[in-house]
């Protein structure tokens, strides 16, 4: 592949994750209920997610600008490690509840082995970003 067109794959596969982190960075203060439930105990929840939807947000604006794209992109990468405990907890708590459904239930479990490839792919943008 050329460097060229290496360069602008590197690009879109990281203005694509910016668009998954900027989304999922809006809806924690548009909807932040859902998220303050999953927040682990020993957190202040409503403080945990308007943080951790900050983080979204501007880690998002970096993937957008090549000289702090590879700084952002390992950004991504921690902060898809560090929400990790939020996802077990939803997973067990949408478990133990008699109220949650099969589909529910699934999901959530499912989701667990997802975050690999989410991290993986911030990993990768922060490592062949342009070096700056």
């Amino acid at each position: 592949m050329r460097r060229r067109e290496r360069a602008r794959r590197a690009t879109r596969t990281a203005t694509l994750l910016a668009v998954v982190l900027g989304g999922a960075g809006v809806t924690h203060f548009l909807r932040p209920r859902g998220y303050d439930r999953i927040v682990p105990d020993a957190l202040p929840a409503r403080i945990t997610t308007l943080a951790s939807g900050a983080a979204e947000l501007g880690i998002a604006a970096g993937l957008l600008v090549p000289s702090t794209r590879r700084s952002a992109g390992w950004a991504a990468a921690a902060l898809f490690l560090a929400v990790f405990p939020a996802n077990l907890k939803m997973a067990n708590d949408l478990l133990d509840s008699p109220r949650s459904t099969r589909g529910m239930r699934l999901g959530s479990v499912l989701r667990l082995p997802l975050q690999a490839p989410l991290v993986a792919w911030a990993v990768r943008v922060g490592r062949h970003a342009p070096k700056r």
